[in-house]
C-alpha cells in the first residue's frame, strides 16, 4: 500500500517508514496537516500524529474525511475515553496510544484493511436493482449513496455500512454483536464505543435520532420515524 505518514518529529517519522517500507509498503511524509490534507488523495492509508504543528489533529482528520473514505489510524499520545470518542467522531477508523510496540499498530493497519475492504451488502447487486427505501430514506447500494426525503447524506465508509446492515434487516434488532462483526471486524481490537459513535452520528445525519431505535441491552434496529 502507499501509506501517508503525517508526523512532525522526523526522526520518529523516519523510523515509521523504514519499518513499513520493510513490509513491503510505500511511505509518503509530510510534516504538516495542510499538507496531509493535501496528499490524502494519492495514498491508501493515512497514519496521522495528532500533534502536527499548523492543525489541530481532529481537524486534520474532518478534512481529510469530508473528501475521501481512505482509512485513518490516528497516532495519539490521549488517553481519555473523550479524547478516543472526539477522533472516531471526527472520522478517523482506529487509534493507537503512543507509546505503541510496531506489530500492534501493523495487526491495527491490517484489521481497519479487512474491515474498510469487506462489503457488508452486495455492492454489485444487479444492473437496475432498485434503492432500498424506508420512507424518506433511500439507500443505493450499487453507488454506495443515501439520501432522506431526496437530502443526499455525506457518509463516511463506515456509516454506511452500519446503515446499509440495519436497513437490509429493517425492523428486526440486530445485536451488538453481530454488528461489530458484519461492519467492523470479528477480532476488532477497539472498544465497543466506536458503534455508539457512529450510531450517534449517524442520528445527526439522518436528522431525526429516532430512525435508529436503541433495544437496550441488545442492540439497534432501523424504524421509520413517521410509522
Amino acid at each position: 500500500m502507499r501509506i501517508l505518514v503525517a508526523e512532525d518529529d522526523e526522526h520518529v517519522a523516519d523510523a515509521l517508514a523504514d519499518a513499513l517500507r520493510q513490509h513491503g509498503h510505500t511511505v509518503l511524509w509530510k510534516a504538516d496537516g495542510g499538507a496531509a490534507v493535501e496528499a490524502a488523495g494519492e495514498t491508501d492509508f493515512v497514519l496521522l500524529d495528532l500533534g502536527l504543528p499548523d492543525l489541530d489533529g481532529y481537524e486534520v482528520c474532518r478534512r481529510i474525511r469530508a473528501t475521501s473514505t481512505i482509512p485513518i489510524i490516528a497516532l495519539t499520545a490521549r488517553s481519555e475515553e473523550i479524547d478516543r470518542v472526539m477522533l472516531l467522531q471526527a472520522g478517523a477508523d482506529d487509534y493507537v496510544v503512543k507509546p505503541y510496540g510496531f506489530r500492534e499498530l501493523l495487526a491495527r493497519i491490517e484489521a481497519v484493511m479487512r474491515r474498510t475492504t469487506q462489503a457488508v451488502v452486495p455492492t454489485a447487486s444487479p444492473a437496475g436493482d432498485p434503492p432500498l427505501e424506508i420512507g424518506a430514506l433511500s439507500i443505493d447500494i450499487r453507488v454506495r449513496k443515501t439520501s432522506v426525503a431526496g437530502r443526499p447524506l455525506s457518509l463516511t465508509a463506515k456509516e454506511f455500512d452500519l446503515l446499509a446492515l440495519l436497513a437490509a434487516e429493517r425492523g428486526a434488532v440486530l445485536t451488538r454483536e453481530h454488528i461489530i462483526e458484519q461492519v467492523w471486524d470479528e477480532n476488532w481490537f477497539g472498544s465497543t464505543r466506536t458503534l455508539d459513535v457512529h450510531v450517534g452520528t449517524l442520528r445527526t445525519k439522518l436528522g431525526d435520532k429516532r430512525w435508529i431505535e436503541t433495544v437496550r441491552g441488545v442492540g439497534f434496529r432501523l424504524t421509520d420515524p413517521r410509522g
